[in-house]
C-alpha cells in the first residue's frame, strides 16, 4: 500500500478536527479581545458544525462535477483563508462569519478525502489505508483542548488559527504533487431542491441540538429550529424517493451491510461522541483538575488510536466485520460505564489504562464502519456513500453531545444535587447502554460480509485450496 496517499490526507483532517475543538478553551480570552461574552461566543461553535451540515451533502457532487483532487485542495484553501480571516477578526460578527467559511472548507475537506482514498486505494488494502484516515479524527478532538489551552496561555489566540496556514500551505502542495488524478464518475444534474432541503434538514438538527446542549440563545430557538429540521428531513425522504438522482441516495439503506454499517455506526457514535463533553467536564468540575490537566488524561485514548492502526486489518483478517464491530460495541459500552464510577482517588494509572483500551476499541470500530460502508458499494456509487457517511457522522456527534448534556441535567435535576458525581455516573451508564445498542446492527449481519475487503477466510481458503 502506497501510505504517502492516506498520510497526506491525515495530516489536513488532523487540521481540521484539531481546528474544531482547539477553540473550546480559548473562548475566554477570544471573547474578552473582541469585546463579547464566552456564552455568545459559542455561537461561532455553533457556525462552524452547521456550515457542516449545510455542504456536507453537496461534497460528492462536487468532486463528480470539478475533480476530487481539486476539490480536496481548493477546501484546504478555503479553510486557510477562513482561518486567517478568524485571526484577523475584531468583533462576534466577524467571528461567526469566519468560522462559517472554514466550515465550508471542512465540509469538503473530510468527505471527499475519504472519496479520494477509496477510489485510489485496492479493496485489500483499503482497512489498512481507512486506518490512517480514522486517527486524525479521534486525536484531533482529544489534543485541541490542550494544545489550546497552551497556545492561548504562552503566546496568543490568534495563532490557534494562523498555525493552520503553513500546514495548509503544505497539505496543497503535497497533495498537487502526490495524489492521484481521479478520474470523475460523471455529475448528474444537480438536485437544487434535494440539497435545499438537506442543507435546511442537516444544520437544522445540528443547530437545534448545538442550542439545546450548548445555550448560547434561547432553548426555544433549539427546539422550534429542530422541530425545522427534522420536518425537512421528512420532506426530503419524500423527495429522494420521486427524484431520478437526488442529492443523497437513500435507496443505498437497502442494502442490509450498508444500513448496517451508517444506523449501527451512528447509534455507537452517540454513545462515544459524548466522552468528549462528559469525561473532561468530569474531570474539572468533580475532581478539580485544571483544563490542561484533564486534557492530559483523556489524551491516553489517542495512544489507544494509535496501537489499533497497526492492529485492526490482522483483527478484521482473523475474526471478520461481523464478531471485531459486534465485540467492539460490546466492550466499548462496559469501559464507558466504567468512566462513571471514577473518583478523584482512582489512581491515574487505572484510569489511562481505561482509556488507552477505549480509544482502541472506538478507533477500531470507526475504521471497521468506515470501511465496511463501502464493501458491498460500486466505484459509481462511491460518492453517494461518502456523502451520506459523513452527513449521519456529523448529525450524531451533534446528538452524542446534546445526549450527553441532557442526560448530565436530567440526573441532576432527579438526583437533587446539581452536577455531581452522581449525575456523571448515571450519565455515563447511559450513554454506555446506547452505545452498547449499536450491537444489534452487526450481529444479525452475514458471516461474509465485508471478507473481500477484510480478506476473512479469503487466506483459509486459499490455504485450503490443493495445489495445482
Amino acid at each position: 500500500m502506497n501510505r504517502t496517499i492516506p498520510l497526506i490526507l491525515a495530516v489536513a483532517l488532523f487540521m481540521e478536527n484539531m481546528d474544531s475543538t482547539v477553540i473550546a478553551t480559548s473562548l475566554p480570552a477570544i471573547a474578552a479581545d473582541i469585546g463579547t461574552s464566552p456564552i455568545a461566543l459559542k455561537l461561532a461553535l455553533t457556525a462552524y458544525l452547521v456550515s457542516l451540515a449545510i455542504f456536507i451533502p453537496i461534497s460528492a457532487w462536487m468532486a463528480d462535477r470539478f475533480g476530487a483532487k481539486r476539490v480536496f485542495r481548493g477546501a484546504i484553501l478555503v479553510f486557510m483563508v477562513g482561518s486567517v480571516l478568524c485571526a484577523l477578526s475584531d468583533s462576534l460578527l466577524q467571528f461567526v462569519g469566519s468560522r462559517f467559511l472554514q466550515g465550508v472548507g471542512g465540509s469538503m475537506m473530510t468527505p471527499i478525502a475519504r472519496l479520494v482514498l477509496v477510489r485510489a486505494t485496492e479493496r485489500s488494502q483499503l482497512v489498512s489505508a481507512l486506518a490512517w484516515l480514522t486517527i486524525p479524527g479521534l486525536i484531533g478532538p482529544l489534543a485541541g483542548p490542550p494544545v489550546g489551552g497552551f497556545i492561548t496561555t504562552y503566546f496568543s489566540w490568534h495563532w490557534i488559527f494562523l498555525i493552520n496556514v503553513p500546514i495548509g500551505f503544505a497539505g496543497i502542495v503535497l497533495s498537487g504533487i502526490f495524489l492521484p488524478h481521479i478520474p470523475s464518475e460523471g455529475a448528474n444534474k444537480l438536485d437544487v431542491k434535494g440539497l435545499f432541503l438537506s442543507g435546511i434538514a442537516a444544520s437544522g438538527i445540528v443547530f437545534g441540538l448545538s442550542v439545546i446542549s450548548l445555550p448560547a440563545l434561547p432553548p426555544i430557538v433549539g427546539i422550534l429550529t429542530l422541530a425545522l429540521g427534522v420536518t425537512s428531513a421528512a420532506l426530503y425522504v419524500r423527495h429522494a424517493k420521486r427524484t431520478q438522482y437526488p442529492l443523497l441516495e437513500l435507496k443505498l439503506l437497502r442494502r442490509q451491510v450498508f444500513r448496517a454499517a451508517i444506523v449501527g455506526g451512528n447509534v455507537y457514535r452517540i454513545g462515544a461522541g459524548a466522552i468528549p463533553f462528559l469525561l473532561p467536564l468530569m474531570l474539572q468540575l468533580g475532581f478539580g483538575m485544571t483544563p490542561f490537566q484533564s486534557g492530559m488524561i483523556t489524551f491516553a485514548s489517542a495512544g489507544g488510536a494509535l496501537a489499533m492502526k497497526f492492529i485492526a486489518p490482522q483483527l478484521l483478517r482473523w475474526f471478520g466485520f461481523r464478531t471485531v464491530l459486534a465485540s467492539a460495541s460490546v466492550v466499548s459500552a462496559f469501559l464507558i460505564a466504567l468512566n462513571g464510577f471514577f473518583t478523584p482517588e482512582t489512581p491515574y494509572t487505572v484510569m489511562i489504562g481505561i482509556l488507552f483500551c477505549a480509544g482502541f476499541l472506538r478507533s477500531l470500530f470507526f475504521t471497521s464502519t468506515n470501511a465496511l460502508v463501502f464493501s458491498d458499494i460500486d466505484t459509481k456509487e462511491t460518492g453517494q456513500a461518502t456523502a451520506m457517511a459523513a452527513v449521519a457522522q456529523q448529525t450524531s456527534v451533534a446528538i452524542g453531545v446534546a445526549v450527553g448534556g441532557g442526560a448530565l441535567e436530567m440526573f441532576g435535576l432527579l438526583t437533587g444535587q446539581g452536577i455531581s458525581m452522581i449525575a456523571f455516573t448515571y450519565s455515563f451508564l447511559t450513554i454506555a447502554a446506547i452505545t452498547g445498542l449499536s450491537v444489534f446492527w452487526f450481529l444479525f449481519l452475514p458471516s461474509d460480509a465485508g471478507n473481500t475487503i477484510s480478506g476473512h477466510r479469503l487466506a483459509d481458503r486459499a490455504e485450503e485450496a490443493p495445489a495445482e
